[in-house]
């Protein structure tokens, strides 16, 4: 979720940016925004740019092979498997909009950003993250309708019913985002235009503009809270409801087999919602943009390459199309 509109009234205090020689200064000077959080052009900062575009490409590499072995595979043409392909391919579109403009301004050594550009990455950026909130909950509907009701599966999870929950968790997370986006680049922004950020969030922007924003900042709160709780009360409603069921099952095997049935979407779960949280309860005195920057680099960049890793490793059927594929394609033939 775009995060922080709690803190907005807080100074901010921006980082000089330091313009080295052979930088492009022309686009500073004009109506574009300044990330201020981009990695400077020195051989110093090439080992960690080089991390985090290694750590991308991992993370796009795996999340691309988990959507490809749910579509070869047919027995994996299920609505558990559909919906953990369209987290895959959000975790994909979220890397993208992040490391694909900060490999752009390191290479072209220019840390600005069009209005335009700023508007489309905080409608994506929100797009994503509101549909993954939304997308974790119907998640976790179908891991309890697996457990609590296995006879019943058939009609409680259908095809119908899980293209209108993955529909619609893409839908409120674009509604979300184009909101925030429209209304936030409807402010008029004093200079210098510098986001201390390494891309543009909503409460960034919104705390340089040069009107009184009290009323926008807390019905967006409001609006970032709901996107926030109501999935993940669902989350922990079924959570609850699973454990119960769990806990009234006489095969050990049984409880073993739920267990793993939850346990990847439920460590997905925590990754994802633990550093949303964690922003959110932050307190205001403890608050810093070194930390922000960290938690939002954990949610961006490291969570989307940990998701398909959990998966694969606690989902026996994952596993064995994993292996399936690797052997048709990997061992030469006897």
């Amino acid at each position: 979720m775009a995060h922080s509109f709690i803190k907005l009234h807080e100074p901010l205090h921006h980082d000089k940016a330091v313009i080295h020689e052979g930088e492009n200064i022309n686009a500073t000077t004009g109506i574009n925004f300044i990330l201020l959080g981009h990695f400077n052009y020195t051989e110093t900062h090439l080992f960690p740019f080089s991390m985090v575009l290694m750590i991308s490409l991992t993370s796009l590499m795996g999340n691309a092979f988990m959507i490809m072995l749910i579509y070869v595979n047919h027995w994996l043409h299920t609505p558990m498997y559909f919906l953990l392909s369209q987290l895959s391919l959000m975790d994909m579109m979220l890397v993208l909009t992040i490391v694909r403009q900060m490999a752009a301004s390191y290479l072209r050594h220019t840390r600005s950003i069009s209005p335009t550009g700023c508007g489309a990455q905080i409608v994506l950026l929100l797009t994503l993250e509101g549909g993954e909130c939304f997308l974790l909950a119907a998640m976790a509907y179908d891991r309890y309708v697996v457990v609590c009701h296995p006879l019943r599966y058939p009609s409680l999870m259908n095809q119908k019913l899980c293209l209108h929950m993955t529909a619609g968790s893409w839908l409120l997370g674009g509604v979300d985002g184009l909101m925030q986006a429209g209304a936030t680049l409807s402010f008029p922004y004093c200079h210098p235009r510098e986001i201390n950020h390494f891309f543009c969030e909503a409460p960034s922007l919104v705390s340089l503009a040069c009107t009184d924003t009290l009323i926008f900042e807390f019905f967006m709160y409001v609006c970032c809270v709901l996107m926030l709780f109501i999935p993940l009360s669902l989350i922990l409603a079924s959570s609850s409801l699973i454990l119960a069921a769990v806990f009234h099952m006489q095969s050990t095997a049984a409880r073993k087999k739920a267990f793993v049935t939850c346990s990847s979407h439920l460590a997905v779960v925590r990754l994802f919602y633990g550093t949303s949280m964690f922003i959110y309860t932050w307190p205001k005195s403890y608050y810093s943009v070194a930390h922000d920057k960290v938690v939002s680099a954990f949610y961006t960049i490291l969570t989307p390459v940990l998701n398909p890793l959990i998966y694969s490793v606690r989902n026996i059927e994952v596993k064995e199309a994993c292996r399936k594929w690797l052997k048709k394609h990997f061992e030469s033939p006897t």
